[in-house]
């Protein structure tokens, strides 16, 4: 058996009997172009073609399938991706979900709204949305249905946090946090306004604390009419551009600051989905709906290939893939590393494991990358931290 066709023969497995879906057809479909997808890392319909054995003698057949499968707007992504995620996530009961919201662009002309699982070092696709839209800024109607799609998925889940940037920071995403009793870490433009007890309302700007140093206010009023109430902390870190100011439902603390810096997690998302691994924009597909079904093939993939990985790590045989004597490359890269392997090699496939709660050993590619990534841990670098009341 090929190494292509064992990938396949696993994946339709999981498809089938985890997916609430009844239409073996797009369950195959979506197999082959998962496959291909991790054989040519690129998400380019026209580049599967020597990767899905078929009776078709023109390449243009075998991409026809592909664009129909594309096009077919009875294709349920929620009913095919979601109970693999949820399986992922079985081992999380008792452990906090950080979901990490943000927004990337394609092309200038498409905004795709992602809703991740914080896991490892990376972020997981868990809900997504495509619009037609040129700004990475979007309204709060437009990400509320995934919210509340992710609040009815996660009703299991007791403690999630959402994180996101200061594009999200909004009254309605406050009311919607608050009913739902989740948590959150939300970092809040400069110019917002904050009430106190004892002064007048004052921009966050004029709060700045030295370099190294952070700032810890408790029972904060925001905006205008400083109706919601939350917990703020502001830190001016060294080596850092620009300040930061973060809202917590939670005590704010130096750990406010870490929770808030697993959001760039998602930015390690977007890089793999785009120029790190699958080549997002080499689609060439311009429609807003295709494109979520498109993406239905990179996040199985995604989600496939991490687990994977973490099998891979499981069973010791990491550094068959990996050069470093610790772990180097993202568990992403290490199960395509080894599920090349599989292709070219004759190795084994392994059973995919569920999403790991806690990395058993993080990533430093070298010692200069190391010496980078402690020279970025924000709570280490403050030298004076003080509680205020404003």
């Amino acid at each position: 058996m090929s190494g292509p066709t064992q990938i396949y023969r696993q994946l339709f497995s999981f498809l089938r009997q985890h997916s609430h879906y009844r239409d073996l057809r797009h369950l195959i479909a979506l197999g082959w172009m998962v496959s291909a997808l991790i054989c040519s890392e690129r998400l380019s319909l026209s580049a599967w073609e020597s990767y899905v054995p078929c009776r078709a003698r023109k390449a243009q057949s075998v991409e026809r399938r592909w664009q129909r499968f594309i096009a077919n707007q009875r294709i349920d992504i929620n009913k095919l991706y979601v109970p693999l995620v949820l399986l992922a996530l079985k081992n999380w009961h008792s452990h906090r979900l950080y979901l990490a919201m943000d927004t990337t662009v394609l092309w200038n002309e498409y905004c795709m709204i992602h809703l991740s699982v914080v896991c490892c070092g990376r972020a997981v696709p868990l809900l997504w949305k495509v619009l037609e839209h040129k700004s990475a800024a979007v309204a709060f109607e437009e990400y509320q249905p995934l919210l509340r799609q992710a609040r009815w998925l996660l009703r299991q889940h007791p403690d999630v946090m959402v994180l996101a940037d200061r594009g999200f920071a909004n009254h309605q995403l406050m009311s919607w946090l608050q009913q739902s009793h989740w948590h959150y870490c939300l970092r809040v433009p400069c110019d917002v306004l904050l009430h106190g007890p004892r002064q007048c309302p004052r921009e966050v700007r004029q709060l700045w604390p030295s370099k190294g140093e952070a700032l810890l206010y408790r029972n904060v009023g925001l905006w205008e009419d400083g109706i919601y109430r939350c917990n703020l902390v502001l830190a001016n870190i060294r080596g850092v551009k620009e300040p930061w100011a973060v809202i917590t439902d939670e005590s704010p603390t130096l750990q406010t600051l870490w929770q808030y810096a697993l959001r760039f997690r998602v930015e390690e998302l977007f890089l793999d989905s785009k120029s790190g691994v699958f080549e997002l924009e080499e689609s060439k597909i311009r429609c807003a709906d295709a494109l979520e079904r498109l993406y239905l093939v990179a996040a199985v993939a995604l989600l496939f290939s991490t687990t994977q990985g973490m099998a891979v790590h499981i069973k010791g045989l990491r550094q068959q893939v990996d050069p470093h004597w610790r772990r180097g490359i993202s568990y992403l890269k290490i199960g395509l590393r080894w599920l090349k392997g599989v292709v070219h090699k004759g190795r084994e496939l392994l059973m995919p494991v569920p999403l790991l709660c806690h990395d058993p050993q993080p990533c430093f590619a070298s010692k200069k990358a190391q010496k980078k990534h402690y020279n970025k841990i924000w709570f280490s670098r403050i030298r004076s931290l003080q509680c205020k009341a404003l």
